[in-house]
């Protein structure tokens, strides 16, 4: 998936000549705190919340000092460099270009979500495993093949780790709603589980918050 195709059809750009009331109303409508500026096909930046506060918001937003960079992504980057992006700078929207750095449109946090939530494993059935161990010891065929001989299969894994610690979380998407042989054969192999979350009450709650996400989202 790329970010061609998660272009927003409903948040508009904002012009040079558009006022700084102008900006928090469109913000407010679409519960954004960032909006691309535009001028025909160019990218101007990237403007936000914080921007239009410390400036007279009658004033025309081309006028405005931006205190962010001009942040974008190209309409054939991978989304994991939207979420990249998105995370470092902290934004809620992203301005995507194309070859020639012309504007085409933005991506949202909203339709990251959704994306997401819709294409990944999040809808389907069975249980999670998070596992701890030391960076030099992961190994996804070792953790698949010891998932597969239980009859099992792994659905999604991601790590999260610290800069500051040689240990590493890993979490496994099993397709089955009973996972206690698969954490015992775990074990035999010495490998720490350190949490576990069965389908029916785990993915109830996540089905629940998400759910009321996109209720607040839809308001």
């Amino acid at each position: 998936m790329i970010a061609n195709n998660l272009l927003s059809q409903t948040i508009v750009p904002l012009r040079t000549s558009d006022t700084g009331e102008d900006a928090l109303s469109v913000m407010s409508d679409f519960y954004v705190k960032h909006l691309p500026i535009v001028n025909n096909t160019e990218l101007l930046g990237l403007i936000s919340e914080d921007d239009i506060l410390d400036h007279d918001v009658e004033e025309a937003v081309g006028s405005y000092k931006l205190s962010i960079n001009r942040p974008y992504v190209k309409s054939s980057d991978h989304l994991y460099e939207v979420l990249r992006l998105v995370s470092d700078y902290q934004l809620t929207t992203i301005p995507v270009v194309n070859n020639e750095k012309e504007y085409l449109g933005l991506i949202s946090q909203e339709d990251l979500l959704r994306f997401f939530a819709s294409v990944g494993s999040f809808k389907e059935p069975g249980s999670i495993i998070v596992l701890e161990m030391s960076k030099r010891d992961y190994s996804l065929a070792q953790l698949a093949r010891i998932v597969e001989d239980e009859n099992s299969v792994i659905l999604s894994t991601f790590i999260t780790s610290s800069v500051d610690s040689a240990l590493i979380d890993v979490t496994l998407k099993i397709n089955r709603p009973e996972i206690q042989r698969i954490i015992a054969s775990f074990e035999r192999f010495d490998l720490h589980v350190k949490a576990s979350f069965q389908e029916a009450a785990y993915f109830d709650s996540l089905r629940d918050r998400y759910d009321s996400l996109m209720s607040y989202l839809n308001v």
